[in-house]
């Protein structure tokens, strides 16, 4: 299904490069497309929705997202997303500037689609109604995007001719938002349940992704009673697909196992046709990466609780400064490379990973060194490596067709059991069908780490629940920003392993300082090269 569901798409951005105007809000498919003569063919029509699939995400964005917020760190050059986390960007940012362009390329997709589909001679009516709903949902997808970063954006429903786009004024967040509930509610009803595609067509958008992302969209807004209704369409109801933790919480990331029963919609890669590479600069060295370019801090690893059901600061929870990685939550070692810790080569063997200063044996056999050495150096910033998502079954350069997944059933019994606390509504019942089968997946066994808490913050016990079921899955930084702790956690230095001088935040690596203002930063810029196409577009504040 793979090869043949986005060979298409590889085909059809090719076309695009050729028939791609210059100016944004009109970059993806123009003249050609639009042309009464190309739509003669369902194939032809699926060449353009599976171009609109592509521009869903990206697995740049995916790992980036991490180092703009505190749970990974980028150690080596000056990118934008550095330039955003240090407070220094400006309008002019790339990553601004792209994020607005690559979304609004993929929302001009689907408006072409959604507006000559219909041009196509005996196509099965039933197949181009699932097809307009995938090609909404899709636009769904990235106005949420947009209106998550940016706050107003231009909002429209069809293909805007170019000088529309010089003169079209951004529409209110509330008015995005309604529009995105709108048409999630309205493709629900027409969308397959997961269950009901063949193989052929596995990883496509499914009735149960448009519920979760709508519950997604309730859930950046706080507004709680929404999410946790929303999520009960999906927890325990089978009407609007079959969903259920994956048994092994590492094995949900392995390409064995991809479309396995906890995703519900993951971004689609083809081994050697369609590949990601971000991997060669985030594993450990002698594993067979270039260099290192982000890592895990140390304040992703400290949230990581300790068997017994105790953060590792809590009274009782024997956490040892000298053994640190002892009795953690087991999905520290499925997430996070640390010192000491094992790495199941593509041969099947496993290499212990040493990256403590000084720690590597003299009869390494594996070529690189892994060990921590100071700002600058190829190897890791802050004492930690990547493991989540690696491929034993990666292309030289370590390119992937691993699938990423965008949406999992974890998240949905996060959301819930968030949900449901915020409205006061979070008891025994509650806990037993979120936070504890999501620890039981995990492989905690001790009572008390399982059992409903009857002391500690529960909303404190949920934010760490949720950062680390879902940790460098590309979300923390909009959780953040929705419970507005950005401008604390990121207005601060970060921290690497205890290989730092000791004099110094008590020997953790104290990396570059970052900055956040709250004022300002909540709300990214309106590109300056969108404001030079049509100053009626504004800006926000602070910018």
């Amino acid at each position: 299904m793979k090869l043949n569901f986005l060979k298409y798409s590889v085909v059809a951005m090719a076309c695009l490069a050729t028939l791609s105007g210059c100016q944004d809000l009109d970059l993806a498919p123009t003249d050609k497309f639009t042309e009464a003569n190309y739509w003669t063919s369902p194939e032809k029509a699926s060449m353009v929705l599976n171009t609109a699939y592509s521009q869903l995400s990206s697995s740049g964005r995916y790992f980036s997202n991490e180092t703009l917020s505190d749970n990974m760190y980028e150690g080596r050059g000056n990118s934008s997303e550095k330039m955003i986390s240090s407070g220094q960007a400006d309008a002019s940012n790339s990553r601004f500037s792209d994020e607005w362009k690559n979304s609004y390329a993929g929302i001009k997709t689907c408006n072409v689609f959604l507006e000559n589909v219909d041009k196509v001679p005996n196509m099965n009516e039933t197949l181009r109604n699932r097809m307009k709903a995938e090609a909404r949902f899709i636009r769904a997808w990235l106005y949420l995007q947009l209106t998550t970063w940016y706050g107003d954006v231009p909002l429209f429903d069809k293909d805007i001719s170019l000088s529309e786009s010089k003169t079209i004024a951004r529409s209110p967040k509330a008015d995005v938002l309604a529009f995105i509930y709108s048409e999630l509610d309205e493709v629900t009803e027409i969308l397959p349940v997961n269950t009901a595609y063949a193989e052929a067509d596995r990883g496509r958008i499914t009735k149960g992704a448009a519920i979760a992302l709508k519950a997604r969209a309730y859930l950046y807004q706080n507004d709680w009673a929404n999410v946790a209704a929303t999520c009960e369409k999906l927890i325990g109801n089978t009407s609007n697909g079959t969903y259920a933790l994956f048994p092994s919480y590492a094995g949900i990331f392995k390409p064995e196992n991809e479309y396995n029963s906890e995703v519900i919609l993951d971004y689609q890669y083809v081994p050697s046709l369609r590949v990601w590479e971000e991997m060669y600069d985030m594993a450990p060295l002698s594993a067979g990466a270039r260099i290192n370019a982000k890592a895990p801090t140390q304040e992703l690893v400290d949230d990581y609780i300790m068997l017994n059901g105790k953060a590792i600061h809590e009274s009782g929870s024997n956490y040892d400064e000298n053994n640190p990685y002892k009795n953690r939550d087991p999905r520290l070692d499925a997430t996070i490379v640390y010192h000491g810790a094992k790495w199941t080569r593509p041969d099947g063997t496993v290499q212990t990973i040493y990256i403590k200063p000084g720690s590597t044996p003299s009869d390494n056999t594996y070529g690189k060194v892994d060990e921590y050495i100071g700002a600058g150096s190829n190897s890791t910033s802050t004492g930690y490596y990547l493991k989540k998502n690696y491929d034993p079954t990666s292309e030289i350069g370590m390119k992937s067709g691993l699938n990423l997944i965008l949406i999992r059933y974890a998240d949905v019994l996060l959301m819930y059991a968030e949900a449901m606390n915020e409205l006061g509504k979070m008891d025994e019942a509650v806990w037993n069908k979120t936070i504890r089968p999501l620890r039981l997946r995990a492989g905690f066994t001790d009572a008390p780490a399982l059992n409903y808490p009857t002391e500690g913050n529960m909303q404190t016990i949920i934010r760490r629940e949720r950062r680390v079921e879902l940790a460098l899955e590309g979300l923390r930084i909009f959780d953040i920003r929705r419970w507005k702790t950005a401008e604390t956690v990121l207005n601060t230095y970060p921290h690497g392993a205890r290989f730092g001088e000791a004099s110094i935040d008590n020997g953790y690596i104290r990396l570059e300082k970052r900055s956040f203002n709250p004022e300002r930063d909540y709300l990214w810029a309106v590109p300056l090269s969108q404001k030079d196409l049509n100053p009626n577009l504004g800006q926000n504040p602070g910018y």
